[in-house]
């Protein structure tokens, strides 16, 4: 098999369902689709096996019942068969030439690793919250193919999988509540010299339901965000303390810059206040990166935030 697209989902029916129809409908037929159901009571059975008899590639399903990000990547990398692996989130929603695009620009840049540009979709988008929402769940990227210095996130990707060497698991399962697994995961690419691409043509929607969409879940997405660069200094079999004080201390000149013109743009400058509390609280994650204070937002967790898994099963 050459391409396997991949779809981790956690409670999210309708989503699912907006995400597989997305992928049912591409102008190139990937070779298999992969459903990694994260949910204990395997609540997605029913609509992979609705994709599986209207779909022209075989539907796989997996159910991995044990919530964690990094366990339904695990998962599915395990049971996709394809040497390029297309990652699509179950909150995503991709164009018809979505995976025609990835695999154009993977050969055409002899890329091994691809992104594509994200549009987040936010109720309210005018408002300060839903300005924030957009920032942080938008992917806007070049205008055109190129080649990329750094990687973005793993939704709205494609991997070379065969030009790497990878473990049983490649997702460390220890980021399953936390996130930032595939920043490890990059970082095991990086190791061996991966190719980031980027593919302009590749576009996708990101679909911010209320539950990502309220204060407390985009703050700590942001401090989140900032904890990464720190925490990735932290990571591996030597600790990097020389990176650790730079990213603490690029940290806390953030909260002592961007605070304050936070506030000051506010009446103003909407959209400049924004970015500017974005930044502080990036800041504040890389200054307060340690064991413990992780928001948990992935997972069992993260349930106060979704639907109850009876009228999810029901429906």
């Amino acid at each position: 098999m050459n391409v396997s697209v991949m779809i981790p989902t956690f409670r999210r029916p309708e989503g699912l369902r907006v995400a597989l129809q997305s992928v049912l409908a591409q102008s190139l037929r990937p070779d298999e689709i992969i459903i990694v159901d994260n949910s204990p009571e395997a609540s997605a059975r029913c609509i992979a096996a609705n994709a599986s008899a209207v779909a022209r590639c075989p539907v796989v399903y997996v159910h991995e019942p044990r919530p964690g990000v990094a366990n339904a990547r695990n998962a599915g990398f395990t049971a996709a068969k394809g040497r390029y692996i297309a990652f699509l989130d179950d909150d995503e929603v991709a164009c018809v030439d979505w995976l025609s695009a990835l695999m154009e620009t993977a050969q055409t840049l002899d890329a091994q690793l691809v992104f594509g540009p994200l549009r987040a979709e936010v109720d309210q988008a005018d408002s300060l919250r839903g300005q924030l929402a957009t920032r942080l769940y938008s992917r806007p990227g070049p205008a055109s193919d190129t080649m990329l210095d750094e990687p973005y996130g793993t939704g709205n990707s494609l991997l070379d999988r065969d030009s790497f060497e990878l473990p049983d698991q490649p997702f460390d399962t220890a980021l399953n509540q936390t996130g930032g697994e595939d920043d490890a995961f990059f970082g095991l690419l990086a190791q061996q010299g991966v190719r980031y691409g980027w593919s302009a043509r590749a576009r996708a929607v990101e679909v911010v339901g209320d539950a990502r969409n309220d204060w407390a879940h985009l703050l700590s997405r942001s401090f989140a965000f900032g904890q990464g660069a720190t925490q990735n200094c932290a990571r591996g079999e030597t600790t990097n303390h020389a990176g650790i004080a730079f990213w603490m201390a690029v940290g806390l000149a953030q909260m002592l810059i961007f605070a304050p013109l936070a506030l000051l743009a506010l009446p103003l400058r909407r959209a400049l206040a924004v970015k500017a509390l974005d930044k502080a609280v990036q800041g504040a994650g890389k200054l307060f990166w340690f064991e413990g204070m992780e928001p948990k937002l992935y997972g069992e967790s993260s349930e106060a935030a979704l639907p109850d898994p009876d009228s999810v099963a029901a429906g």
